[in-house]
């Protein structure tokens, strides 16, 4: 058996500005908004970013904002980590997440060697960036 990661998901609060920040900031496709005939309320869009598996992007009126949720460390997915295929294409991604007030962690060199900035989701998530 050969495995590897189809997609990930993601809830958000706001489907549509989250779906703004991937294309912003990642050049991602987005996909067309999916609503859901069976859970009243559910909708989705799907990310492609280039050469990976995509992101699912998904909301409902029970999902509440998760910026207090993201400001703790709690079970479940820590963060998502986007290649950008180098160190300076980090630098500028950092400095465009910055001025926008996403930015997290500026890119530095890990205790372990790794290139590498930290940059907050509109609904909290944390997403790595490495080159």
């Amino acid at each position: 058996m050969s495995a590897k990661v189809a997609h990930a998901a993601l809830w958000t609060a706001d489907l549509e500005t989250s779906a703004a920040f991937w294309s912003r900031y990642f050049d991602a496709t987005i996909g067309e908004r999916y609503e859901s005939r069976r859970r009243q309320g559910f909708a989705s869009r799907f990310v492609e970013l280039d050469g990976g598996p995509s992101i699912e992007l998904m909301t409902g009126p029970w999902v509440a904002d998760g910026m207090a949720r993201a400001r703790a460390e709690v079970p479940g997915w820590a963060h998502i980590a986007v290649s950008v295929g180098s160190n300076e294409a980090v630098d500028a991604l950092a400095s465009r997440l910055d001025e926008d007030g996403l930015l997290v962690s500026q890119p530095r060199m890990t205790g372990d060697g790794f290139y590498e900035a930290v940059a907050r989701t509109p609904d909290g998530s944390l997403v790595e960036i490495t080159p």
